[in-house]
């Protein structure tokens, strides 16, 4: 992921970072929830994406990958027109992470 310093970089052994894109100043990470942070052990994969748009990184949405997903958009996220976009970022992430 794109950061400051060694300090930000997420570690994708501890916090499932699958890699990260931007639009703008605005950086987006995708992250696989584990079953440690939450995501259930027999479901589907679980995902968030954070933004950072200058102020820090924060959650924004969370997924789960099934044919037709309903994404948690959070707060002013909701409908906002770049959520198709951002999502159809997080899809190709899944297929071909950069974590690896």
């Amino acid at each position: 992921m794109t950061g400051e310093g060694a300090a930000a970089e997420p570690h994708p052994d501890r916090d499932g970072w699958l890699g990260d894109f931007r639009r703008g100043p605005a950086v987006f990470a995708l992250f696989r929830i584990g079953v440690e942070s939450g995501g259930h052990p027999l479901g589907p994969p679980e995902y968030r994406i954070e933004c950072n748009d200058g102020a820090g990184p924060r959650e924004i949405c969370r997924f789960v990958d099934e044919p037709d997903p309903v994404p948690e958009w959070r707060g002013a996220w909701r409908g906002d027109e770049w959520c198709g976009w951002i999502l159809d970022r997080a899809r190709e992430l899944i297929a071909r992470p950069r974590n690896t």
